[in-house]
């Protein structure tokens, strides 16, 4: 018994604040979903407001505290005032997950310099311009735990995948630059690398690739463990790296892929 209470302690968020992106759908709303549960918290950004309300109201409904937070993270102004907001509603930020994506299928030759720009402010940029405003507050606080989404993709390439490979793949690197620079302040700063999930981005990579779907999500399941990932496989290994479990973690990818890349 006194194991199992101790393996909870290690999990718990309790106390903790979290602020997660693209929180509105998806990974990032299972990332919310999982945070509240645990004891967080949560403040749920999002560009989307419909989407994004709508998993803070179901957090609340749940018996959790949530609030919603309208941002484009691509734009400096809107994450410094999401930032105010969440220190203004919880009064500190102890965990910040940056898992806003955008997933564009084309080479280089096909793709636009307007989709090239978006892929890479929203995956990458995003993370640097909302991390600037978070973590002096982490600074002051004596720590905090950053946990940015990246991909199988930040580790090799993928096919019409231009923009998105060079987002993540600079996502990963971000992660351990941040890491370097942050340790001494005690902040941690990881990253989740997942493979094939089922969300409502994926299918929309199939849609864009003009492929039949069933044969897309069938090949995308093609790996050891035979199935696509869950938005909740990729929030249990976030957790990890979120909570006490992971204190002497830092400047670490965790590949979540159902073995893909092995």
């Amino acid at each position: 018994m006194e194991v199992i209470d101790k393996a909870r302690e290690l999990l718990s968020l309790d106390g903790k604040v979290a602020v997660v992106t693209g929180g509105g759908s998806g990974i990032g709303r299972a990332i919310c979903t999982l945070m509240a549960e645990m004891g967080a918290a949560v403040a749920v950004l999002d560009i989307n407001k419909t989407g994004g309300e709508a998993a803070a109201e179901e957090l609340r409904e749940r018996g959790g505290k949530a609030i919603f937070v309208e941002c484009d993270v691509r734009s400096s102004e809107a994450c410094k005032a999401a930032t105010e907001r969440v220190i203004e509603s919880f009064g500190k930020i102890d965990i910040l997950c940056n898992n806003a994506g955008v997933a564009i299928r084309k080479s280089v030759v096909d793709l636009e310099e307007a989709e090239w720009d978006l892929a890479l402010d929203v995956t990458l940029k995003g993370i640097y311009t909302l991390s600037h405003h978070v973590i002096p507050y982490m600074i002051k606080a004596r720590g905090g735990a950053i946990i940015n989404t990246a991909s199988g993709w930040s580790l090799k390439g993928g096919a019409n995948a231009a923009s998105y490979c060079a987002a993540k793949g600079g996502v990963l690197n971000l992660t351990r630059a941040m890491a370097i620079d942050h340790g001494p302040h005690n902040i941690r700063v990881n990253c989740v690398c997942p493979g094939d999930t089922d969300t409502a981005m994926l299918r929309g990579e199939c849609r864009q690739l003009g492929q039949d779907q069933k044969e897309f999500m069938r090949e995308a399941a093609n790996r050891p463990l035979a199935r696509l990932g869950t938005p909740e496989d990729i929030a249990n290994a976030v957790l990890y790296l979120a909570s006490p479990m992971s204190s002497w973690v830092t400047g670490a990818y965790l590949i979540v892929d159902g073995g893909g890349l092995a």
